[in-house]
């Protein structure tokens, strides 16, 4: 993820929406039960940050397998191992 991306992730303060979910009523009472063991102010603070967190899980897989893709293609093209060090280098010093 980018640094400008990750930046607004992380502010507090970012714009929030409000959505209507319907989930069973035993889930929702495990998500009460738990979330102040946990640190949560209530319940759904613990449902946003598992949300999250599955996302966060699921585009760094789905981001991560794109580089892959084409790191790969880059290597059958006769990209060299060092110039795709230097590159990757670059990117991640961003």
């Amino acid at each position: 993820m980018k640094t400008e991306a990750l930046k607004k992730r992380l502010d507090r303060n970012r714009p929030m929406t409000t959505i209507t979910i319907r989930m069973p009523e035993d889930v929702i009472e495990d998500l009460k039960r738990i979330a102040p063991l946990l640190g949560f102010s209530g319940y759904q603070p613990l449902a946003r940050a598992y949300i999250g967190q599955g996302l966060r899980t699921d585009l760094e897989r789905l981001e991560g397998d794109t580089v892959s893709a084409l790191i790969a293609s880059l290597k059958r093209h006769g990209v060299s191992d060092d110039i795709l060090q230097e590159a990757l280098g670059e990117v991640t010093q961003k």
